[in-house]
C-alpha cells in the first residue's frame, strides 16, 4: 500500500504548484528516486516538460514524455491517460482524480494549490485514500521559491 503525502500550498499563483512539482521531483531524483508524473491532459504534461527544463539554471532533471526519448528511459517520466509499465516507486499526481494504477506505486505525492477547482478535487481524493485505509501525510507549505 502506497504511502500518501498531499503538499498544501498557501499561494494563489498557479504555477506556484509547478514550481513545487518541479521542487518535489529534483529532491526525488537526487535521492536516486524514479518517478512517474500523471497529468490530465496533454498540455499540462508539455507545460510540465518545459518548465523542468527552465525552472533552474543549476539543476539538470533529465526526463520526457512518458513513451518519447530513448531507451532507456530517464529516471522521470511525464504522462496523461497512460499506465505506465516500468515505473513503482514515486507518483506524482497532477491530476483531478486518482488514477487507476496508482496502487503500484510505493509513495504517491500530490499537490493542492489555493485554487477552488483543485482544492475539491483534492478533497474527493483524500477522502478516496482515507476510505481505502491509506495513512495519509499532509505538509503545510507557505510558498514555493
Amino acid at each position: 500500500m502506497p504511502r500518501i503525502d498531499f503538499y498544501i500550498l498557501a499561494e494563489t499563483d498557479p504555477s506556484g504548484r509547478l514550481r513545487l512539482a518541479c521542487r518535489l521531483i529534483e529532491k526525488a531524483y537526487k535521492n536516486r528516486h524514479r518517478v512517474y508524473v500523471n497529468t490530465d491532459n496533454e498540455q499540462e504534461a508539455k507545460q510540465l516538460d518545459e518548465l523542468l527544463w527552465t525552472y533552474r539554471d543549476d539543476s539538470f532533471l533529465p526526463h520526457n514524455l512518458y513513451g518519447e526519448g530513448p531507451e532507456p528511459a530517464p529516471p522521470i517520466q511525464i504522462g496523461y491517460q497512460t499506465t505506465p509499465e516500468k515505473h513503482r516507486d514515486i507518483l506524482l499526481n497532477l491530476s483531478k482524480t486518482i488514477p487507476e494504477f496508482y496502487q503500484q506505486f510505493a509513495r504517491v505525492l500530490e499537490i493542492v494549490s489555493n485554487d477552488a477547482d483543485i482544492q475539491n478535487a483534492a478533497r474527493e481524493n483524500y477522502r478516496q485514500y482515507r476510505t481505502q485505509g491509506h495513512d495519509i501525510n499532509t505538509h503545510k507549505l507557505q510558498t514555493v521559491e
